[in-house]
């Protein structure tokens, strides 16, 4: 069913709030069991506070500011009190500052301090967006029942794994967020951001890879080093990975994410596992970004971590709501992903066609890949700068980019799941990127990234099926537009580029110009595959 768009504004809505009059305790120490203390600040109405949930956030960038006023602020005005905590080794915690690592024995060490504290109310739900949520999944098979929901934010349990894929390198989002740990607490970060953001941008450029953390920040740093030397399976991962927790959970799940959120792929795999161990779950996929700010986590937290803190139970709805972007509508759906839709193959075709039928016999598109020209990310799913859907048009114009587009589409086309494409390819160099990009034309011949993935390839010199699986998506292709798939070997600084010599990233100072060879022929039915329900 579709939900109008009154339902967006509600979500974006805040509540109007039962006080204003606030107290807020500051510089709370909260014993770690190896004696550190971590600080923590207290939010909380100035009369009945003490009989009030706790919202709790434990955050490795800092207690105040934006976080006070975005989150603290309003849930402590709206039935809650409130505990932000700063992780160990930042905004006077003790400790040393390991990222993503101390996060499980701190986290349990700290509920069971605040069920022990004079003002607990008796109840805690566990609130944050990003790694404030990330720690969430660090304790969530361990929770004191004091714990009566968990609201993660564009987060997963896993939270830097999916960037450092053997098979696909995301650069740009682990080392910006390195170099943002790095510099935070220095005076006037804040007002300075776009100052560093430009120096983060400008390093990205470094060779070799390895020396880029010294330009960004000033200074080698261990996390920078670490996501440039180590891949996903490395051992040196073992401790952040909190997959393994997800179907043990014990309380209710209301997951937030985003269509173009970095984290969106692990946030569904966490569902799913959720769903699958038959656990209380409910999903909410909005047109974000990971920095859009809106308010559907303060109401989530009032709607559905409220209540379940009170005993009450939420209003019923579906347990996932999908923002439909093209349609621009809010769908209710029992799963992820939603049954209904079927795999239906989009051919490769010469001359830039893209159709449902059967490629004939052609000769293969070629392009050349040069790495030290990279071809550029534009939109998309990013960190640092014009993240999510924007105008293709420039892109596109690159003669390193193949593009491929359906005719007018004479119907909507209703595309919900998961997309894949597979590309028959060869690279005149062993070691190669195919990047693949799913695109909405609109009438003016404006071309709007939908979704997208990369795949790395060794032994890439010679011709093989390259499977790429592009990010989630809900999206109608509506009568008149045009579906468009892009094929190329890069999208950097989004994703490192690929040099060609196989050279270890950190190290590699050589770069060799590729020419690629995309094969649309019979034996070779290059494809991308979409989830598609067609509306009557």
């Amino acid at each position: 069913m579709n939900l109008s768009s009154h339902l967006l504004q509600r979500m974006l809505k805040l509540s109007p709030p039962a006080t204003r009059d606030l107290i807020i305790q500051r510089d709370l120490r909260v014993p770690m069991p190896d004696g550190v203390d971590l600080l923590a600040d207290r939010w909380a109405p100035r009369v009945g506070g003490e009989t009030l949930p706790t919202a709790l956030l434990r955050s490795p960038y800092g207690r105040a500011g934006v976080l006070g006023l975005s989150m603290a602020r309003p849930l402590a005005e709206r039935g809650f009190q409130v505990l932000i905590q700063s992780t160990r080794g930042g905004f006077g915690s003790g400790g040393i500052f390991d990222p993503l690592r101390q996060e499980r024995e701190d986290g349990l060490a700290t509920l069971e301090w605040v069920v022990k504290q004079p003002w607990f109310g008796g109840s805690i739900v566990l609130v944050g967006l990003s790694y404030l949520g990330y720690v969430q999944w660090a304790v969530a098979d361990h929770l004191p029942p004091e714990v009566k929901a968990m609201i993660p934010h564009m987060t997963e349990s896993a939270l830097t794994l999916e960037f450092l894929r053997k098979d696909g390198m995301s650069l740009e989002t682990p080392f910006a967020w390195g170099a943002l740990i790095a510099t935070m607490e220095r005076r006037w970060a804040m007002f300075g951001k776009p100052i560093q953001d430009r120096r983060t941008r400008r390093a990205l450029q470094t060779l070799p890879l390895g020396r880029a953390d010294v330009a960004a920040v000033g200074h080698r740093t261990d996390y920078i080093q670490d996501i440039l030397a180590h891949d996903t399976d490395d051992p040196r991962w073992a401790g952040i990975d909190h997959r393994h927790r997800v179907a043990d959970v014990t309380v209710p799940v209301s997951s937030i994410g985003g269509w173009y959120d970095i984290f969106l792929p692990g946030q569904l795999r966490d569902f799913q596992i959720l769903q699958a161990a038959g656990r209380p779950a409910r999903l909410t996929i909005g047109p974000w970004t990971h920095t859009s700010f809106n308010n559907t986590a303060i109401n989530e937290a009032i709607e559905f971590g409220l209540r379940h803190a009170r005993g009450d139970q939420p209003p019923h709805r579906a347990a996932v709501r999908l923002f439909v972007m093209g349609e621009d509508a809010w769908r209710d759906v029992d799963s992820w992903p939603p049954s209904g839709y079927e795999s239906q193959r989009f051919h490769l075709r010469p001359d830039g066609a893209l159709s449902t039928e059967q490629p004939g016999e052609s000769a293969p598109d070629r392009y050349r890949y040069d790495p030290a020209d990279p071809t550029p990310a534009v939109g998309g799913v990013r960190l640092l700068t014009d993240s999510g859907r924007v105008d293709n048009t420039a892109l596109e114009a690159r003669a390193d980019v193949l593009t491929y587009t359906t005719a007018v589409l004479d119907q909507d086309v209703e595309v919900i799941g998961e997309v894949n494409a597979e590309i028959w390819f060869r690279s005149s160099q062993p070691h190669a990127d195919v990047f693949v990009r799913l695109c909405d034309v609109d009438p003016r011949g404006r071309s709007y990234n939908v979704c997208d993935g990369l795949t790395s390839l060794s032994g890439a010199d010679e011709t093989s099926c390259v499977t790429v699986g592009l990010w989630p998506t809900a999206y109608r292709f509506k009568r008149g537009h045009r579906i468009r798939v892009q094929v190329s070997s890069g999208a950097f600084p989004r994703y490192a580029r690929n040099p060609g010599t196989g050279e270890p990233r950190a190290a590699a100072t050589t770069l060799h110009a590729a020419d690629q060879a995309v094969y649309r022929d019979p034996t070779h039915p290059s494809a991308v595959i979409l989830p598609v329900r067609q509306p009557h």
